[in-house]
């Protein structure tokens, strides 16, 4: 699909590599030396006055390709030092090849705990993806030390200690400057606390075979930009607005009005065509006079909420919903009613503690809500955001977005989806439920709720970033508005 980019685990970076090895005639070395050529021009495009380098280089094929770098800024005239822990000797056959190399040109090696040379690029060639444990004291310390010193730091593959499959570090992990990955793009680099690590990611392909990737499955996928507008096409010039889509928004208890208002708006703005509110009575003037399109209904009952579930599309609930009886009452309601849903906030809970199956859902946690439905804790959710979606869509038959940096969108039996959008401005009170109301709309649109789940994760994430052109701090979520209605417009965006 247009927009899509494959991610890969570590198993299969491996089988790639292997493939790519034995098309190119069964020599490791010519793929290793590309990509020692690869990261030492990205080196000098990004550091073209770097004269002093520093490499720090493990004992696998990734401080290979550190050798390999080492080699060719030597022979440019820079000075080069390589660092090694005194246990991390080149221990492949590649590895060694490359050392001999660098060594055979006049390349300097110095074992730590010698100092890192104030310079003006370190590369980290430590570990790449060959690290899922925490590293042991000595390799820690080396790591702080790579952290401590002031230099960019350019980190070949991963950032040394960070998990490619997890996106978390399970001891302590390299802060690169920047992350050139080699071949594949890495599946964990792109969510969670490997955001912290990575700094800008960049890929080099380093020209394998087209057929590397042809029996090699990628385990998750990249939303881009780009697929906005393979979802949100232009409509037909004769659209009528119940052909745009009719939503259902069901939230907003007694002192929590803001919430199921801002879902609306969000809703109206990403093209829902009719869009009714059930609320508390006392939120109806609040929400006429901010969004007088919404068709907001005081609901104090069951009773009353049943005759709003006619002809609607889709159903988003949760908003300032509360726990209390009336929240129940309408999640009850609304969970019986047989439409697609969106469920977001205390709707969440409140099916955390009664866990079941869900028919045609789509759940919206962050990490706390996704922990509180999988029975476990929050920092299991995020030493592998991947499992926790994945498993929340399992135990619930639904689709899952599970919010944070790096959100991901999993369904039973698809490929997850992570976006590559979104910034820290949004982690603020209220963004989730504009998030529900985008969802809602292109669900009552008539998307799948993978599609919409999807879409709407990824168009609201933009709208973030437009937002956050003005400045992080400060961004409200109302602030997005105007951008979703613009970017709800793909066609019309140069």
């Amino acid at each position: 699909m247009y927009g899509l980019l494959p991610l890969f685990d570590t198993h299969a970076a491996r089988l790639l590599d292997a493939r790519a090895t034995a098309l190119l005639g069964g020599d490791g070395y010519v793929l290793m030396q590309r990509a020692g050529q690869a990261a030492w021009q990205h080196l000098l495009q990004n550091w073209p006055a770097a004269q002093r380098i520093t490499v720090v280089c493990g004992p696998g094929n990734n401080g290979g390709d550190g050798y390999v770098l080492a080699r060719l800024a030597h022979r440019s005239g820079r000075a080069v030092k390589v660092l090694h822990l005194a246990e991390h000797v080149p221990g492949t056959a590649l590895s060694q090849r490359a050392c001999t190399d660098y060594v055979a040109v006049g390349g300097e090696i110095a074992i730590f705990p010698d100092a890192i040379p104030q310079g003006d690029v370190v590369v980290d060639a430590l570990f790449g993806i060959g690290l899922s444990r925490p590293p042991d004291a000595f390799a820690t310390a080396l790591i702080d030390a790579i952290n401590g010193q002031s230099a960019p730091v350019l980190a070949l593959d991963v950032p040394s200690g960070l998990d490619a499959d997890k996106g978390a570090a399970p001891g302590k992990a390299v802060f690169a400057s920047r992350t050139l990955q080699f071949i594949a793009r890495h599946a964990g680099l792109w969510t969670g606390e490997a955001l912290e690590h990575t700094g800008e990611l960049a890929l080099e392909g380093l020209e394998v075979p087209g057929e590397t990737f042809s029996t090699v499955e990628s385990s998750a996928s990249l939303l881009t930009p780009e697929a906005l507008s393979y979802w949100l096409l232009p409509r037909r010039r004769n659209t009528h607005k119940g052909e745009s889509g009719r939503a259902l928004c069901i939230g907003g208890d007694h002192g929590h009005g803001g919430a199921i208002l801002l879902c609306a708006e969000a809703a109206l703005r990403s093209g829902a065509g009719l869009l009714s509110v059930a609320t508390r009575e006392s939120h109806v003037p609040a929400m006429l006079a901010r969004r007088p399109e919404a068709m907001a209904r005081g609901v104090e009952s069951g009773d009353e909420l049943k005759p709003l579930f006619s002809g609607v599309g889709a159903i988003a609930i949760g908003p300032g919903l509360g726990k209390d009886d009336w929240g129940r009452a309408m999640l009850k309601l609304a969970l019986a009613a047989g439409k697609p849903l969106v469920l977001d906030a205390d709707a969440l809970n409140l099916i955390a503690a009664e866990p079941h199956a869900l028919a045609d859902a789509i759940l919206t946690p962050h990490p706390g809500e996704a922990a509180r439905l999988l029975g476990i804790e929050t920092a299991e959710v995020q030493r592998d955001r991947f499992a926790a979606a994945q498993a929340i869509a399992e135990r619930y038959q639904a689709v899952a977005v599970l919010k944070g940096a790096g959100t991901i969108i999993a369904a039973p039996g698809q490929t997850p989806r992570v976006l590559d959008a979104g910034n820290p401005g949004m982690a603020v009170g209220g963004m989730g439920d504009v998030l529900t109301g985008v969802i809602v709309a292109l669900r009552a649109s008539g998307l799948s709720a993978f599609d919409a789940a999807s879409a709407g994760a990824l168009l609201h994430s933009l709208a973030g970033d437009a937002a956050a052109e003005e400045g992080e701090r400060g961004l409200l979520p109302s602030d997005l508005f105007p951008h979703l209605r613009r970017l709800a417009n793909p066609e019309g965006i140069d």
